[in-house]
């Protein structure tokens, strides 16, 4: 029979018997009796989970030893309920003090917990049976080279840390090499990328080498199929390319503020495929790919500053003096409170018949992500204004027209006497 077979049939046979069982129905009543006091009991609940439990289990290993039953499990039970408490103690007492919460979050969803998990398995397999021999159970032949399973859990355990854990060395790699060699921030972000990159390289080499894989056999395989996968995945390896590229530059930012389609977005993350914007008219997140910002023009608002210069034209029937309406939509302007004084607005004449004239004003804002909800806003504004005044029903006031006269008037000469 196959012992890869063999072995959970052993543990099965060992978990069936009667003081292994025994264990079992004490410590699930114990978590049962447990669960239920601390939903009862405010003062339980307040405590950490776990912590009720860890005292507990001492004193049913013990009850058991007096009364001749085994008690392994239990005792295994206690100490891995310890080193879970031991870790929560230095997660929420000394790495929250030295992490961002970010790098905190990252650190013990992706790389602390699934180290404790493995332990756990690797302890309760163990304690079954015997590991040494679970590991050297062979596999087959893989590229010309025996493989056993301790082996290829050993090159997939050290590859998944590498994968999760480098990251968090390549940012704080990057953050040292900002601070001594000046880089920026976009400089920062692609150099921890290209060290998390290079660590995946150089773990990828060291599992083909620790699994004795036949590399020439490899590389042969590898290169019957770089032709089909270069014509397949060529546009990935140039978003790759441009990802890398818009990192060192730095002309797309995080927080950077786009015109894509006509519509204001904002840069929420930059990878090296694509990158996501934010889209605040509807509330979207578009993903779009790196090699767009090299191949299209890209217009910002934030390069230099957040200030916007927004425009609209509106059409005014021609009896109305344009002095008067230049002034009165000039002064609407500078009245709103999301429209800043410097540059000042601006409103001017841009063309005109016998019938209508056509104005064009212009003005500024300090967040171009709203510039579509001010101008909106200050559109229907003009428009209300003018149907107050009658601008669009009847002819200007008497006294309307002389001040518009005067006001085009240029003032008169001193005389020399």
């Amino acid at each position: 029979m196959n012992p890869l077979i063999e072995e959970p049939q052993a543990w099965l046979a060992l978990l069936l018997r009667p003081g292994v069982l025994l264990q079992g129905v004490l410590l699930v009543l114990a978590l049962l009796v447990m669960g239920r006091l601390r939903r009862r009991s405010a003062w339980l609940a307040a405590l950490p989970p776990g912590v009720p439990l860890l005292p507990l289990l001492p004193l049913l290993g013990l009850a058991l030893a007096l009364a001749g039953q085994r008690w392994g499990l239990v005792l295994l039970t206690a100490d891995i309920v310890a080193v879970w408490l031991l870790l929560r103690l230095v997660e929420t007492k000394l790495l929250v003090r030295l992490l961002p919460p970010d790098q905190l979050r990252l650190l013990v969803s992706r790389l602390l917990r699934p180290l404790f998990l493995l332990g756990v398995v690797l302890v309760v397999l163990d304690a079954l049976g015997s590991l040494q021999s679970l590991a050297a159970q062979p596999l087959g032949i893989w590229f010309g080279t025996p493989i056993q399973l301790g082996r290829l859990v050993e090159v997939l355990l050290v590859l998944y840390l590498v994968g999760v854990g480098s990251e968090l060395p390549a940012i704080w790699l990057g953050w040292l090499a900002q601070r001594g060699l000046d880089l920026s921030h976009s400089g920062r972000r692609a150099l921890s990328l290209v060290i998390r990159y290079v660590l995946v390289a150089l773990g990828i080499i060291w599992a083909l080498q620790r699994l004795g894989i036949n590399q020439s056999g490899l590389l042969a395989v590898a290169g019957g199929l770089s032709v089909g996968l270069g014509f397949g995945v060529k546009e990935v390896f140039s978003n790759f390319i441009s990802g890398l590229w818009l990192l060192f530059e730095g002309s797309v930012r995080p927080g950077e503020v786009l015109m894509l389609d006509g519509e204001a977005c904002e840069v929420r993350r930059l990878g090296l495929r694509a990158a996501t914007l934010w889209r605040g008219s509807d509330n979207a997140e578009l993903v779009v790919p790196n090699q767009t910002f090299f191949t299209q023009t890209t217009t910002t608002y934030t390069r230099s500053d957040r200030m916007r210069r927004c425009r609209f034209e509106l059409v005014v029937p021609a009896i109305w003096p344009p002095q008067s309406i230049i002034k009165l939509l000039e002064s609407l302007v500078a009245e709103h409170l999301e429209v800043i004084a410097q540059p000042p607005p601006h409103a001017r004449l841009i063309g005109f018949d016998k019938d209508q004239n056509r104005f064009g004003l212009s003005f500024s804002i300090a967040d171009p992500l709203i510039a579509s909800r001010i101008t909106s806003q200050l559109r229907l504004q003009a428009w209300e204004m003018f149907q107050r005044r009658g601008i669009f029903t009847q002819p200007p006031l008497e006294d309307e027209a002389i001040l518009a006269r005067e006001a085009a008037e240029p003032p008169p000469k001193p005389s020399d006497s």
